[in-house]
């Protein structure tokens, strides 16, 4: 038997008595003992598996380029990301881009667009016609009910594409969401709203007005959370394809 069906079939095994993601893990920890992280194995597996949360914090650092792929430098430019915090936090400050009135998400947001040379002259957030698409695929019957009701522009999309979920999803689901985001695969934040809308079709069907469709869309129930988000998940891989290890 060879070492991939060796793989294959331990990872059955372990899903069919109950230990899913044993394998998964112990495939995690090889890749963070190198001496050199590979970064795009990692963006792999963020893409594939829901990251341990134990190590998520460290994986998202090093894929967001807050820690370099050295195990050894580690401890060092940490002192220096945390001085650069304080630096950037000052700036945005200074120009009253942020306030202590300022939600800490939006803090951190500005703090990345003026890193990057990509702060906003207007806060507001362009509307993705890729949502109205997949939704459109999905059940274009609930997206001409969204245009009769003239909700599609009114749609609560900052909260979901500019702070990507936080503050409507709870915090175990939106990690999931954003171990795909922070990988680079910024398009799955589209298919958690196509699929916020699929699951709460009948009560969005039942509502008549904008306003109110808005409303119930920026307050959704908490304890659907994860099947929303393993559902979004499986819509992003149907759509745009599962991301695989290259050689």
């Amino acid at each position: 038997m060879t070492e991939d069906s060796q793989r294959n079939f331990r990872s059955v095994y372990y899903e069919k008595v109950g230990f899913r993601g044993v394998e998964e893990k112990k495939s995690l920890e090889i890749l963070l003992k190198d001496d050199r992280l590979d970064i795009e194995k990692l963006c792999t597996f963020s893409q594939r598996f829901p990251l341990p949360s134990m190590y998520r914090a460290l994986v998202w650092k090093v894929l967001l380029g807050i820690l370099p792929p050295h195990h050894e430098s580690h401890a060092q430019v940490m002192m220096y990301r945390k001085e650069q915090y304080s630096d950037v936090l000052h700036a945005l400050r200074v120009v009253r881009f942020v306030s202590d009135a300022t939600p800490q998400v939006e803090v951190y947001l500005r703090m990345y667009q003026l890193e990057s040379g990509k702060l906003p002259r207007s806060p507001s957030f362009p509307r993705p016609k890729a949502f109205e698409q997949y939704l459109n695929l999905e059940d274009s019957r609930l997206l001409s009910h969204l245009k009769t009701c003239s909700a599609v522009s009114k749609l609560p999309y900052d909260l979901w594409f500019k702070r990507c979920f936080a503050g409507c999803l709870p915090e175990s689901s939106l990690q999931r969401v954003w171990d795909k985001v922070v990988s680079g695969s910024c398009k799955i934040l589209v298919f958690v709203a196509v699929e916020i809308l699929l699951t709460f079709k009948i009560k969005v069907m039942a509502l008549n007005s904008a306003e109110k469709i808005t409303k119930f869309l920026e307050n959704i129930p908490q304890d659907s959370s994860d099947a929303i988000v393993s559902k979004a998940i499986d819509l992003w891989h149907k759509h745009c394809g599962t991301p695989v290890h290259s050689a």
